[in-house]
């Protein structure tokens, strides 16, 4: 048997989750949710393919996932999953983005320097049968089967107990969990389509608010979240987007008796000059230098705001934050980094 011969595609898609942010009640069968790339993985005799959520081909950069598929003993399968770095002790996101690397001989030094493997959720078909029509609690029991305990794929951790469920929802940040997902026992795969519940608690921080962008039109594109480091200095560690019509006006005007020069501006030389891996992906904190063109306006630190987000890599948000309120009686000195240390 070959790839294309398989009884799932390798063009399928995978089943998502639609978000809540309290643990359902009823009856579920619920997993911690890793924080990594959502993976596909197909294998059919010495062929094995990886595949991300929208279907970009994986393999080349992490072989040593590859090969673990390939030890399986199904001689085909097709396995639904989580692609994380090997040491858990190492829970950062920025390095296993920085695992997506072009050149063969980085993808070989980075296999060294930052292992990576795969943490089975599903299994949509094992030899000639199609899994996918059959009940949740089959699949995981066909994939326990499949990959055995001590397999060279770890399967995920599974609860009835909504107190072990409420346990992983509420594990500290960077702990490898990012949240929940919750199961109907006897649901199908169904590719494509919103058929779980992913739960993530709803997290807030108040930020300073060191300037904003606009759109041509001057109405409100983002705000420029930062928060004092151990030193006293103020660190950019990403946005706030994502506002109503009316809100882009009322921020504006809130934010413009507050409009000062770069001149004596504590970002006046720039921020995240360092740069890192995070600043790529969309919405992440951005760097910038007096060398490049002023695409933000500065404003004095003197506004705090709270905002709501989902994720923080280190010490920056993943993705754009939520506005939720300015916070008047909030000193913006008090907006510390002392809010998201690990607990």
């Amino acid at each position: 048997m070959n790839l294309e011969a398989l009884p799932v595609p390798v063009s399928v898609e995978p089943m998502l989750g639609r978000l809540v942010r309290e643990l359902p009640e009823g009856d579920f069968l619920f997993e911690p949710k890793w924080d990594g790339f959502r993976c596909l993985a197909f294998r059919a005799g010495s062929e094995v393919d990886l595949r991300s959520r929208h279907g970009r081909p994986l393999a080349r950069y992490f072989p040593e996932v590859v090969e673990a598929v390939r030890s399986l003993d199904p001689d085909a399968l097709v396995l639904d999953g989580e692609l994380v770095l090997a040491d858990p002790a190492r829970d950062d996101f920025g390095v296993l983005m920085s695992r997506l690397h072009p050149a063969a001989s980085r993808v070989e030094l980075l296999r060294a320097e930052s292992p990576a493997a795969m943490i089975a959720f599903d299994l949509l078909a094992v030899e000639a049968g199609d899994l996918m029509p059959r009940e949740f609690r089959e699949r995981r029991a066909a994939l326990e089967r499949a990959l055995g305990a001590e397999g060279s794929v770890e399967i995920t951790p599974l609860t009835t107990d909504h107190e072990v469920a409420r346990g992983w929802l509420e594990r500290p940040p960077r702990a490898g969990v990012d949240g929940l997902m919750a199961k109907d026992p006897a649901a199908p795969y169904r590719p494509g389509a919103r058929a779980m519940v992913k739960v993530k608690l709803e997290r807030t921080l108040d930020c300073v608010v060191g300037g904003f962008r606009v759109f041509e039109d001057m109405a409100l594109a983002s705000l420029l979240l930062a928060l004092y480091d151990e030193r006293g200095e103020l660190e950019h560690i990403g946005v706030a987007s994502s506002f109503s019509e009316g809100q882009r006006g009322e921020l504006v005007a809130d934010l413009a008796p507050h409009v000062t020069q770069l001149a004596g501006h504590p970002w006046e030389h720039g921020f995240l000059t360092g740069g890192a891996p995070m600043g790529r992906l969309p919405g992440a904190a951005g760097r910038w230098t007096p060398d490049m063109a002023l695409d933000w306006i500065p404003t004095r630190p003197e506004l705090a705001c709270e905002v709501t987000f989902d994720h923080l890599d280190g010490r920056r948000l993943r993705h754009p934050a939520r506005f939720r309120r300015w916070r008047p009686d909030r000193e913006p000195r008090s907006c510390t980094f002392a809010q998201i240390e690990p607990r």
